[in-house]
């Protein structure tokens, strides 16, 4: 686990600028992340927060959206008023359209009246616009020096699109200043991952196709689209999901050990596994992967409707999206990684299994061997997060037949903290001191999408169209095929 470190650097940023300051992510994640940080004095001392939208709004209405939004995020908890304001004093907003450039002039007179000289500007918008906020802060003068940028995934929609947006970023900002950010990169129990392979020494030497059978990557939600069907229809769960989320998750379970945890140490070791993936390409897009679109169903005793019903047309956008990912490099080589992620599965669940193999010959007597299972390690990362270990254990009692085995689990969960973190927090705080360990290096991105980018091109060239799944369940029956036929199941 990595612990956030109380510190102060006048090298450092002095001062953020949040882009589309009054959307979802901005109240729901990013100014409750910087309450709870100024809260704990992570921040500087001096570190004003500037929020801009088109929204013409004053800053009291502003301030008032924030601290409900804050409140929101107490679970029932009192809003201490003194803590309160002063998070609120830092905050500053603006109306002004990101992507003109002569508008973006009244952002850097504010910044200068703020005596900001290494402004930290959080990309909270449309993917569309990353390209012409890029291009304005270029033109308003606001790219130079030590100003820096992170912005929210996607990035793009497909590789082109993609290099279009890193380009216009990269004529902006060098690539040390640029911090793409993915949330589940700032999770403890992703953090813990790399503590629990390189602190200890007894799973690296047994981290590799000798002792490992498969790996399983799951993120399952229960909700649907809602209101985000027009962003969604576009990309897809395997834009939305696998290219970035998925994949950074897979990167952390094969890479290996870096020299150090030096950033481009880790992201090196990441590239490195991104390279080795297999592409799914002709017969094998469909032998490998299964797409999956729900209809209507029940899910957690509610009634839901079907995708279209939710976006009032017809589609051939995938909802669910199960494959089969090989590494093609010694360590994984024949080890299959099958990846899942749908919306209104039955549970909501982000969960990475590695499936031991078994032992090689059982000592123990028939009945001892039918409660003999392979060792496996199971992490959580949401909705709760933990971290066991399953072991074989001689059952208690006495039996006439032989020794008796079950399976017990070794939990390495935390203990309840007092607050759970949002993961936000610790990549902010990150972003502020100049760490870009836990984001994406831009080659990360482009290496991930050239891999999506064969498999959505395999389905198109193969008419592979979604099948029906009902809402509360696991997704179209091809997903269980899929990993049944290594005579392999889900862990459900």
């Amino acid at each position: 686990m990595i612990e956030l470190v109380k510190r102060d650097n006048p090298e450092m940023a002095d001062g953020q600028v949040v882009f589309g300051g009054t959307g979802d992510l901005a109240l729901r994640m990013l100014f409750p992340s910087l309450f709870f940080l100024d809260r704990e004095r992570l921040l500087p001392e001096r570190f004003p927060i500037v929020g801009t939208a088109r929204e013409a709004i004053d800053l009291d209405r502003f301030i008032q959206r924030v601290k409900d939004a804050v409140s929101r995020r107490l679970d029932g908890a009192p809003l201490n008023e003194a803590e309160w304001r002063h998070f609120a004093d830092r905050i500053v907003y603006l109306s002004l359209d990101a992507t003109v450039p002569e508008q973006m002039t009244r952002l850097a007179d504010k910044l200068n009246s703020l005596g900001v000289r290494a402004p930290l500007f959080y990309l909270s918008t449309s993917p569309s616009v990353f390209a012409p906020i890029c291009n304005a802060l270029r033109a308003a003068g606001l790219a130079e020096g030590k100003a820096r940028i992170v912005l929210e995934k996607p990035i793009g929609r497909d590789l082109e699109s993609s290099r279009i947006i890193n380009e216009a970023m990269g004529a902006a900002f060098s690539e040390h200043r640029v911090f793409r950010i993915d949330h589940y990169l700032g999770k403890e129990t992703v953090q813990n991952l790399l503590a629990l392979r390189f602190a200890n020494t007894l799973f690296e030497p047994l981290w590799n196709n000798l002792a490992v059978d498969h790996v399983q990557i799951t993120v399952a939600e229960t909700g649907g689209i809602g209101d985000r069907w027009r962003y969604y229809d576009e990309y897809g769960a395997v834009r939305d999901m696998v290219q970035n989320h998925i994949l950074q998750l897979l990167c952390l379970v094969a890479m290996e050990p870096p020299s150090d945890l030096t950033p481009d140490a880790v992201r090196d070791e990441k590239v490195k596994v991104l390279r080795a993936l297999r592409p799914i390409t002709g017969d094998a897009v469909r032998q490998n992967t299964v797409r999956g679109q729900y209809v209507a169903g029940l899910v957690e005793g509610r009634p839901c409707a079907a995708y279209v019903d939710e976006k009032n047309g017809p589609s051939d956008t995938e909802t669910f999206v199960a494959l089969r990912a090989d590494i093609d490099n010694w360590r994984w080589a024949g080890v299959p990684f099958f990846i899942r992620s749908g919306k209104r599965l039955p549970v909501r669940r982000t969960q990475i299994v590695v499936q031991f193999k078994p032992v090689p010959h059982s000592i123990f007597s028939r009945s001892g061997r039918d409660g003999l299972t392979a060792n496996r390690l199971v992490i959580d990362l949401q909705p709760e997060e933990d971290i066991q270990l399953l072991l074989m254990n001689k059952a208690p009692g006495l039996d006439t037949e032989g020794m008796r085995l079950q399976t017990l689990p070794l939990s390495l969960k935390p203990g309840a903290p007092t607050r759970r973190r949002i993961a936000y927090e610790r990549l902010l705080i990150d972003a502020i001191k100049d760490n870009p360990t836990l984001f994406v290096r831009r080659d990360e991105v482009e290496h991930a999408w050239q891999w999506v980018d064969m498999i959505v091109d395999g389905w198109v060239d193969t008419d592979h169209r979604p099948k029906p799944y009902a809402a509360g369940t696991w997704g179209p029956s091809g997903a269980d095929l899929l990993i049944e036929r290594s005579n392999r199941s889900w862990n459900d």
